[in-house]
């Protein structure tokens, strides 16, 4: 047997804090340096630690922090307490509801609100709002109360809760068939010169960055994600566009846009936060900075969302305003464009 690796005895109590699959393509590489780019705030030192004690699997089996990852191994690390995000506790926390019944509501999620406990965030979520504010929500497929989809922290705007089973297990087949309609509202960098399109491309992590996703074009890495947009209005050096989700992958607006080159605007993680388009003027750079500080996260905005009620049949549909910090940026741009881009030849 390899010197790396252990037999493991499945009947000791241990609890699973995470689990990754090794995409195709992935280079071999160590599994501390592997675990350090794919978890947030950890340290190489805590793996190697955790390691150690016996606490990482490949596949099953107990590995050394030297073992090298290759294609498809099935990571886990595994601890002797249940994960931080398994204790809920109810948080008073307000939430913007839209709309209300006895089998569901929706929420307009404010920017910065994560929606469910994970490494890092084990407090304030929307999921400790939840169970504030609402008792016994069914649990979904991955033990949420609740959630039927989700949105990134720093997006804001509509997610539908279930308060049913019935409702949960209505909603979701209706977001795995596809048939839900969602519309984002996102500002972008570049001019998008198509008044409409479509991207298509399979959604998986990125093989150097474990904290991105990326697209692939070989049809048997990630999942399918089929993302239909269209210009709203153009600033010149940035675009805002609508839009339409067919499906629901991680980060799936975020790198599908960037996969075109088009960026959203102040999208941190995916390099938006730098001035993509533009002059080389003082003056520009400080407008920018100034557009950073009014709207301090992604360019992004869940708008509207439908679907059929899961007990009336009704198609429901709900919209939202775009959030202060979202409309003052635009307006700021709105300006710009009118009073700046003659002169500067565009």
């Amino acid at each position: 047997m390899n010197n790396n690796v252990e037999s493991i005895d499945l009947e000791e109590e241990l609890y699973e804090h995470f689990k990754f699959e090794v995409p195709k393509g992935q280079a071999p590489l160590r599994i501390d340096k592997y675990l350090m780019s794919l978890i947030q705030n950890a340290t190489r030192n805590k793996i190697q630690t955790a390691a150690t004690e016996g606490n990482i699997f490949v596949n099953d089996a107990i590995v050394k922090s030297n073992y090298k990852v290759k294609a498809f191994d099935v990571v886990r690390v595994m601890l002797t307490h249940p994960p931080y995000e398994n204790h809920i506790i109810p948080e008073n926390i307000p939430l913007d509801i839209v709309y209300e019944d006895d089998t569901l509501l929706l929420i307009n999620k404010q920017p910065g609100m994560v929606v469910h406990p994970g490494h890092g965030n084990y407090t304030g979520t929307l999921v400790h709002a939840l169970a504030y504010h609402f008792d016994n929500l069914p649990m979904n497929s991955s033990e949420r109360p609740g959630l039927v989809h989700r949105i990134d922290k720093d997006t804001s705007g509509l997610l539908v809760i279930a308060k049913t089973e019935a409702a949960m297990s209505h909603l979701a087949k209706q977001f795995e068939a596809k048939s839900s309609e969602r519309e984002y509202v996102a500002l972008v960098w570049g001019n998008v010169v198509a008044d409409e399109g479509t991207i298509e491309g399979n959604v998986a992590r990125h093989v150097k960055d474990r904290m991105q996703m990326a697209v692939f074009a070989d049809p048997e890495i990630g999942k399918p994600a089929v993302t239909h947009y269209k210009v709203l209005e153009r600033f010149g050096y940035v675009t805002l566009i609508s839009c339409q989700l067919e499906t629901g992958r991680t980060h799936q607006i975020r790198v599908h846009l960037k996969h075109i080159g088009h960026t959203l605007f102040n999208d941190e993680r995916y390099g938006g936060h730098l001035i993509l388009k533009g002059t080389t003027f003082t003056k520009y750079k400080q407008f920018i900075d100034n557009c950073f500080k009014i709207l301090p996260r992604q360019a992004l905005h869940a708008k509207t969302l439908g679907f059929v009620h899961p007990t009336t049949g009704e198609m429901m549909r709900f919209d939202t305003e775009l959030p202060q910090d979202f409309q003052d940026c635009i307006e700021k741009w709105r300006g710009y464009s009118k009073t700046n881009l003659t002169e500067e030849g565009e």
